[in-house]
């Protein structure tokens, strides 16, 4: 059976190390870092994620700042936000919370937001810093899973690594950071021609596309490290029984609840092949705000350097 890769125990691990570094700067009397979370609509899970980013800032000691808007605010309205809080010298790091509702620009918020705040690492200067290899804000969940992947000491050098899925959130910053530790990095999608055959290749797999159970245990190679980055709500009765037929216990949850969360990679059947595979939930989830907070310290340090 495989190792399962805690990520909840890593992400207690990488606040601790931020709660710690901002308790230094309180005694040496400096500001403690902010973080902006700009909230619009109603969305719950939004909502929950929010509470959560809010919970971890008090845990480590920054400085929480929520502005929730109306799902109908104009884009000038959100715009003029971020403006204020570029120029604000409390706020470290801005986080627009996605997704936005219907009628606002992601991307225009986003690329208005400061590349110095940019702690989701999504700005396009960040994403050119990332790809010229140089120090920037990077994308939360990549950077939590690459700090991942180091605590359990994984050599990447000359490593065969898979990240299926290309979005700029976490696919091709993956991508890049594989490449930076020397890792021989494939980028596999919807359209790859024989998908499970490329996903064996890998001695690491990273299963990045939303799409509930799709990475079956026929697609692990022997003895490979899966990291899990998805996250998905499984309602449908005979979807589940495909997804969690190896995993008796969270088919039995779905038939008695009417939902179970789950990743892209049958859990149940990666066990039984992989080396290492991160859980879900418990897995990657938990890194991405630990990530997000350790970008807004570093942001803060850099302010004052």
């Amino acid at each position: 059976m495989a190792t399962i890769l805690d990520g909840k125990a890593h992400a207690d691990r990488m606040l601790e190390e931020v709660r710690l570094r901002v308790e230094a700067r309180a005694a040496a009397g400096q500001r403690l870092p902010g973080l902006a979370v700009v909230l619009v609509g109603e969305d719950p899970a939004s909502q929950v994620y929010v509470r959560n980013k809010a919970t971890a800032c008090a845990r480590v000691g920054v400085h929480s700042f929520e502005h929730r808007l109306p799902a109908d605010t104009p884009q000038a309205v959100l715009d003029a936000l971020i403006d204020r809080l570029n120029a604000d010298p409390t706020v470290d790091g801005i986080l627009v919370q996605l997704p936005l509702p219907g009628g606002l620009d992601s991307k225009r918020a986003l690329h208005r937001i400061s590349p110095a705040k940019d702690v989701d690492g999504f700005h396009p200067m960040n994403q050119g810093l990332l790809l010229e290899g140089l120090p920037g804000l990077r994308p939360c969940t990549p950077t939590a899973c690459m700090s991942l992947l180091a605590h359990h000491g994984l050599a990447l050098k000359g490593l065969r690594a898979v990240v299926l899925g290309r979005s700029e959130i976490v696919g091709k910053p993956m991508a890049l950071m594989l490449l930076e530790q020397h890792a021989t990095v494939t980028i596999a999608h919807s359209r790859t021609q024989d998908l499970p055959a490329v996903c064996r290749e890998a001695d690491l797999l990273v299963a990045a596309v939303g799409r509930p159970g799709l990475v079956e245990g026929s697609w692990i190679r022997p003895g490979a490290v899966v990291l899990d980055v998805g996250i998905n709500r499984v309602q449908d009765l005979d979807l589940g029984a495909r997804i969690f037929a190896a995993e008796p216990t969270k088919l039995a949850n779905l038939q008695a609840k009417g939902a179970v969360l789950c990743g892209d990679v049958r859990f149940g059947e990666a066990m039984r092949v992989a080396s290492a595979v991160t859980p879900v939930p418990g897995g990657v989830g938990p890194l991405t705000i630990a990530g997000l907070l350790t970008n807004t310290l570093w942001a803060a340090e850099q302010a004052e350097a």
